[in-house]
C-alpha cells in the first residue's frame, strides 16, 4: 500500500465513524475529494452543500453541481449574502474570516435541519503554511472536522486522491472567491464584484486556464499563467478584451507582466499591489500592454 492509498483509507475509515456527515462543498478539488471520500464511507448518510452568494461565480456553482452529480452524493444549495456584514464589505486582512464564518455557519445550520452533527471542510495539509490564512481560525473556533489536514493529506495527494474517484476536477486549478480579487481596504460591493465576474468570464471563453482579474478600484489588472502569457499578448485577445472590459465598466485594462499569483491583493503583498495600482493609474504603464500595439501618437 502506498502512502497515500494509506492516507486515503484513513481519511475513509475517520469519515466512517460519523453517523453522518456534510460537506462544505465548492467544487474545487479538495471539498470535491473530502465529499467522495464521505460519499464512499457513508453512502446517503453524506450531504454535500454549497453556500451560494455574490462572491461564488455562477459558472462555480454549475461545476459544483455537476460534480456532485459525478459522486452521487446528495448536493444541498443554500444562499446567503456576506455584503449584509459590515466587517466583511470594509475588506480588512481579516476578510477571509469573516467570510468564512458565515458561510460555515451556514452549513452547521443546515446540518442541524438535516439531523448531522459533523460538518466537514476541504482544508488540506498544506493550506496552514500557505501564508495569511485567516479564515482557518473560523474552521477551528467552529470546529469544523477537516480530513484532509487531520490525516496530513497535501495537495499534490488530494489531485491523486481525485484520480483514484475518476472526479473531473482531478486537474483543476485553485479558485478563490471573487472578494480575493479586490485590494485590501477597498470595500467589496456588488458592482465590483460582478464585473470581474463577467471578466473572468470572458477570459475562460478565451481559453485561458489560470488567472484572475484584480480590480484596482476600476483599473482591471489581469493575471494569467506564465505559460499562457504570449496569447494574452495577442492582438486579437488585447483588442477584445480591452473593448470587453471597458463595457462592463473598468476605466482602464493592464496585463501584470509578473503573471498569475495567489494573494497578490492579499496583506502581506498589499503595499506592492497598491503601488502597482498607483502607477498603471497614473502612466501608460502598458496603458496598456493591450493598447502599445495600436498606438501611432506616442
Amino acid at each position: 500500500m502506498t502512502t497515500v492509498e494509506a492516507k486515503l483509507e484513513a481519511a475513509r475509515d475517520d469519515l466512517e465513524g460519523h453517523d453522518g456527515v456534510l460537506v462544505a462543498f465548492s467544487g474545487g478539488v479538495d471539498s470535491s475529494v473530502v465529499a467522495a471520500l464521505a460519499h464512499d464511507a457513508l453512502g446517503e448518510d453524506a450531504v454535500a452543500c454549497t453556500a451560494k452568494s455574490e462572491t461564488l461565480p455562477e459558472a462555480e456553482l454549475e461545476d459544483a453541481r455537476a460534480v456532485a452529480e459525478e459522486i452521487g452524493i446528495r448536493h444541498e444549495v443554500v444562499s446567503f449574502s456576506e455584503l449584509e456584514s459590515d466587517a466583511f464589505v470594509e475588506n480588512d486582512d481579516e476578510r477571509c474570516y469573516h467570510c468564512r464564518t458565515m458561510r460555515l455557519g451556514e452549513m452547521l445550520e443546515t446540518a442541524r435541519e438535516l439531523g448531522i452533527e459533523t460538518v466537514c471542510d476541504g482544508t488540506n495539509a498544506d493550506d496552514p503554511g500557505a501564508g495569511h490564512r485567516p479564515g482557518l481560525q473560523a474552521v477551528d473556533e467552529l470546529e469544523v472536522h477537516s480530513p484532509l489536514l487531520a490525516h496530513d493529506v497535501r495537495k499534490d495527494e488530494v489531485r491523486e486522491i481525485a484520480t483514484h474517484y475518476g472526479l473531473s476536477v482531478a486537474d483543476k486549478p485553485s479558485m478563490a472567491c471573487l472578494s480575493s480579487r479586490i485590494p485590501t481596504g477597498l470595500e467589496v460591493t456588488e458592482e465590483r464584484l460582478t464585473r470581474v465576474e463577467r471578466a473572468e468570464a470572458l477570459l475562460r471563453q478565451w481559453g485561458f486556464d489560470q488567472f484572475r482579474v484584480r480590480d484596482h478600484d476600476g483599473l482591471a489588472r489581469i493575471e494569467v499563467a506564465p505559460d499562457e502569457l504570449e496569447r494574452a499578448l495577442q492582438r486579437e485577445f488585447v483588442e477584445t478584451v480591452r473593448e470587453e472590459l471597458e463595457g462592463l465598466g473598468f476605466d482602464h485594462v493592464t496585463l501584470d507582466l509578473h503573471g498569475y499569483r495567489t494573494g497578490s491583493v492579499s496583506p502581506e503583498s498589499e503595499d506592492a499591489s497598491r503601488e502597482e495600482a498607483d502607477a498603471a493609474a497614473d502612466e501608460p504603464l502598458v496603458d496598456d500592454v493591450f493598447a502599445a500595439e495600436s498606438r501611432t501618437d506616442d
